[in-house]
């Protein structure tokens, strides 16, 4: 339960700046790497991430998402984090390329009795404006856990 105190905190403190834009996530795709086992790669689910204004090229952001993880089982993550921006293009719509982290706590079914526990995990974004591609890498961190990229698309919703 100390996990969800801590991501309260977070977004507390997040949200003390003013409010830029609003997505839908939708989660989609894992590849597991290094097994012969049989796992879900189709992680579907749905979530948001909300950007705070932008500080220079750092953008701080809160995040959740409900999901299908690589046990079919469902997982649930809410979290908070800061994102570098590198834009591709002179455009303000145009390309631009997000590299950053997330603090997050997470339920899995197979983890900690499905309670909450704290991780940190980089990714990368790529797209535009409007819409874009989450990437990130899960290494395999214990005997059970296999290294796995996963992906997520992003829909901007709104911007304030």
């Amino acid at each position: 339960m100390k996990a969800w105190y801590l991501v309260f905190l977070l977004i507390i403190t997040c949200s003390t700046a003013s409010a830029d834009e609003l997505h839908l996530v939708l989660s989609g795709k894992a590849f597991h790497f290094n097994t012969d086992d049989s796992w879900n790669e189709k992680n579907w689910g749905v979530g948001f991430e909300y950007d705070f204004d932008r500080e220079g090229n750092w953008i701080p952001l809160i995040t959740g998402l409900t999901f299908k993880d690589s046990n079919k089982k469902t997982s649930r993550y809410l979290g908070g984090g800061v994102k570098r921006r590198f834009d591709l293009s002179d455009d303000p719509d145009g390309m631009h390329l997000d590299t950053g982290l997330i603090a997050f706590a997470m339920t899995r079914y197979d983890h900690n009795d499905n309670n909450p526990f704290i991780g940190v995990l980089p990714f990368v974004s790529i797209g535009n404006n409007r819409f874009s591609a989450n990437i990130t890498y899960v290494p395999g961190m214990s005997p059970k856990m296999v290294p796995f990229l996963y992906i997520q698309g992003m829909i901007k919703l709104a911007e304030f």
